[in-house]
């Protein structure tokens, strides 16, 4: 049987490399399905390893094989997203970007690398374990529709079928070495929120001769918080927030329109549903009611993403005896999205986190900003324990 400390050493041995892949990978990040050079990167390495793949799928997606001994026994997959945000970075390091605008922000460089060193890890065990490890390497998961929905059309869960899927995310809350795990609902559901609030602009001394759509988008803002403080169940998470409002007019010019985007998150799809149709009900009445009229749009987003708890429990067992238990956490549930849920949806998932903060180097900015970065020892635990995981699932490791 493979024991963690063989994985342990043979992660900390390419180190080096990890942190080299990390650091091309951070200088040139590329947004949502334009990951051209990413990919090109990603088989690069898999062509040196002489691993098997096929490339373009979903556009830039690349699902690779390593098969062990009796390969059809049981297949596990491994994933890795590769998009970047558009972000100005703003950290003073050698490895910044050198695409102005946009930047590994998400940490999916760290996931990409990782997943290239589990991958070189698991296929120097090849001989030792039975089934099949499938990685995939995932385009677009910050924008919608999903890199996975799309991966999962074309068939990336499918020839062979895997038993179950793992992902690791960056968690910039969770010091480095140390992981985290929750089964069960995890991430929220998230949905885009598009409204035209149209009226009649005019002259802001004369407001008894217009239809004021600030007026009524004020109202409707307000109004429609009540969907969740008085109408969700209390016991049920639920996010409704507005982050983007535009009236062009002036001090003293009312006009003809408002927009505004907002996003709804929960983590039940049934009221997800409900919640839904009283947005609309309640926004078109309300409009109505003040003179108004409106075009409102909800694109329906991520679900929400469930780890499953038999393989979650497993994985978290197995990661307390590759890292000890001080350092595996359990996690509390998080209100942002993933697309991973998609998988979640059609097989066995779990989706952990991998911490990376370090306070004593003032690495402790959140995800999603200009000054994200990792503690790069998480490189280690991140690429051995994908591999460690992977390899627990095939060889029965309890």
């Amino acid at each position: 049987m493979i024991q963690p400390k063989e994985i342990q050493d043979l992660a900390s041995k390419q180190q080096k490399d990890i942190v080299a892949m990390r650091h091309h990978l951070h200088m040139h990040p590329e947004l949502s399905f334009h990951e051209f050079k990413t990919a090109a990167f990603v088989g690069e390495k898999l062509r040196e390893m002489g691993i098997s793949f096929k490339d373009k799928v979903a556009g830039t997606g690349l699902v690779g094989l390593i098969e062990g001994k009796n390969p059809g026994k049981k297949t596990v997959a491994l994933r890795a997203d590769m998009d970047a945000l558009p972000i100005t970075e703003a950290n003073d390091v050698p490895y910044r970007s050198l695409n102005p605008g946009v930047m590994h922000a998400c940490g999916h460089d760290v996931h990409t690398s990782s997943l290239l060193g589990a991958a070189n890890i698991l296929l120097s065990l090849k001989d030792r374990f039975e089934g099949t490890v499938k990685l995939i390497f995932q385009p677009g998961e910050e924008k919608l529709p999903g890199g996975a929905s799309m991966m999962i059309r074309e068939g990336v869960l499918e020839n062979p079928t895997p038993a179950g899927i793992l992902g690791q995310h960056v968690m910039p809350l969770i010091p480095a070495g140390m992981v985290g795990f929750r089964s069960g609902i995890y991430m929220a559901s998230t949905d885009e929120l598009y409204l035209k609030i149209k009226g009649k602009g005019g002259h802001g001394a004369m407001p008894h001769l217009n239809i004021d759509p600030v007026l009524i988008t004020s109202h409707l803002i307000v109004a429609m918080q009540q969907i969740v403080s008085r109408t969700a169940n209390p016991t049920l998470p639920s996010v409704l927030s507005f982050g983007k409002v535009i009236a062009n007019g002036a001090t003293n010019v009312i006009p003809d329109e408002v927009y505004v985007e907002g996003t709804f998150r929960t983590l039940n799809e049934q009221w997800r549903g409900e919640a839904h149709q009283r947005m609309t009900d309640l926004a078109h009445q309300l409009v109505q009611s003040m003179g108004g009229q409106l075009e409102f749009e909800i694109r329906k987003g991520y679900p929400a993403l469930v780890n499953d708890e038999v393989l979650t429990a497993r994985a978290k067992s197995n990661a307390i005896n590759y890292l000890g238990k001080e350092n595996v956490l359990d996690l509390d549930i998080w209100m942002a999205a993933e697309d991973f849920a998609f998988y979640s949806q059609k097989t066995k998932a779990c989706f952990y986190r991998l911490g990376t903060r370090n306070e004593a180097r003032g690495i402790t900015s959140s995800v999603h900003t200009p000054t994200f970065d990792i503690d790069e020892s998480a490189l280690t635990i991140g690429t051995g324990l994908m591999a460690w995981l992977a390899v627990c699932e095939l060889q029965g490791e309890k």
